[in-house]
Parts: structure tokens; C-alpha cells; sequence
């Protein structure tokens, strides 16, 4: 019998506090996925890429959801979390700024991840 793929799930952000929901609903499939043992990369772009900056996720509320900050902890410890290079520059965040564990890059490197075997991408 084959051992199962190694599977890596990519999951986009695009949204922050200006779709409070959306945006929670990515951290928590990602967290949730991270957890389980899945290889996770979150992919920060639009208004999430503030939550790459310290003590943006704990600003972060949303009622009957999970703290971002929490979730966020959760990605960093196992999986990877990334800040699109076009959506830091335009907030004026450089790699010096970002939380610990967190890179900043651009649209190769996600096209690579995304098509990667066995990787599965969502967008939220």
C-alpha cells in the first residue's frame, strides 16, 4: 500500500478589518489545518497584511470567533506565514517591521507554492 502525498495547504488572506469576517474565517482554516499536522502557508495580501506587523492581531476583534492573535501564533509555530511584497510596500512595511517568522515576498514565490505537488490553495 502507498503511503498518502504530503499535502500543503496555501491559504490567501485578501481581507483584515474591513471584512472582519472573511478574514477570520482564513485564519481559523489555516490554524485549524496547522493543528491538525497539515503543512500550512498563509499568504498575507490587501488589508491583512497589517496583521504581519506585532500587536495588530491582538487589536483583531470578532465575536464568536477565535483571537487572531492566537490563530496567528498557531500558523507561525508549524506552518508559514508570508506578506505580499506589492501589499507591504504600499503600507510602507519592510521586512525589519514584520513579527518574527513572518517573510515578505512576491507573486513567484506564491505561484511556486500554489503549484506545487500535492499543494491545495484557497482564497479568502
Amino acid at each position: 500500500m502507498l503511503a498518502p502525498m504530503a499535502r500543503t495547504l496555501v491559504v490567501k488572506v485578501t481581507a483584515g478589518t474591513d471584512a472582519p469576517e472573511r478574514c477570520a474565517q482564513a485564519f481559523t482554516v489555516a490554524a485549524t489545518a496547522a493543528a491538525a499536522g497539515v503543512d500550512v502557508s498563509l499568504w498575507l495580501t490587501g488589508e491583512s497584511t497589517w496583521f504581519a506587523l506585532p500587536g495588530r492581531a491582538q487589536e483583531f476583534e470578532l465575536p464568536h470567533s477565535a483571537p487572531l492573535a492566537e490563530l496567528l501564533h498557531v500558523i507561525l509555530a508549524s506552518g508559514r506565514v508570508t506578506a505580499c511584497t506589492q501589499c507591504a510596500a504600499r503600507r510602507d512595511i519592510g521586512p525589519g517591521d514584520v513579527l518574527p517568522g513572518v517573510r515578505i515576498a512576491g507573486a513567484a514565490v506564491f505561484v511556486e507554492e500554489t503549484m506545487a505537488d500535492g499543494a491545495q490553495a484557497l482564497v479568502y
